[in-house]
């Protein structure tokens, strides 16, 4: 894949945006180098609200575990150091950049690194997938697994396996030597049409 190391990374939070207030309760994150996990960080983080029943039983993570749980900041400023200035993967990237640049925000941090996205990327390598969800893509591809969603290092490792994965496919059907991160992001971007045309052609 190239010599770079990427950090992959997904929460878990008390809803949908943090426009609207709502905050991270869990992430995890994993380093990718030289194709193989190296290195992982999980933390659960109060937010000091009261999460609702639905993410509870989303994720599992209940208001009790939350309650002893160490404060955002502190996790966050944990994380900072862990993902360094390395590249960075999301399954849903928009979801997890805008919590991540949110909770950073707060401590006074500006992300300078950027997003590929294994869900756009997975829509264009993977067109005949049921759908392109993650636990979907999974089954899909029979990649590695404990079984568990919704929890953010678990799902920051199948995404980090799904990644892996769409690497060693691209290299095997086109025949290509490296797959840099720059080739991923802009694959991203490349309408389902012209995706063929886009690896075939794509300075190797």
């Amino acid at each position: 894949m190239g010599k770079y190391t990427v950090a992959v990374i997904d929460f878990e939070t008390t809803g949908l945006s943090p426009h609207y207030g709502d905050r991270t309760i869990e992430v995890g994150a994993v380093l990718i180098s030289n194709n193989q996990i190296v290195d992982r960080f999980q933390s659960l983080m109060n937010p000091k609200m009261t999460i609702s029943s639905f993410i509870e039983d989303y994720t599992g993570i209940t208001n009790k575990m939350l309650s002893k749980a160490p404060d955002i900041t502190d996790v966050m400023k944990k994380l900072k150091r862990f993902i360094s200035n390395h590249h960075l993967v999301a399954h849903n990237a928009s979801f997890d950049s805008r919590f991540l640049d949110a909770e950073f925000s707060r401590i006074n941090h500006r992300r300078n690194s950027e997003f590929a996205c294994s869900m756009l990327i997975s829509r264009r390598v993977y067109q005949d997938a049921p759908n392109h969800k993650l636990e979907t893509l999974v089954r899909y591809k029979n990649l590695k697994t404990d079984g568990i969603h919704h929890r953010a290092l678990a799902d920051a490792e199948m995404t980090a396996h799904l990644w892996l994965r769409i690497i060693e496919d691209i290299k095997a059907n086109y025949c290509r030597s490296d797959v840099t991160f720059g080739l991923m992001q802009q694959l991203g971007k490349t309408p389902k049409k012209k995706v063929h045309q886009f690896l075939a052609m794509a300075g190797n």
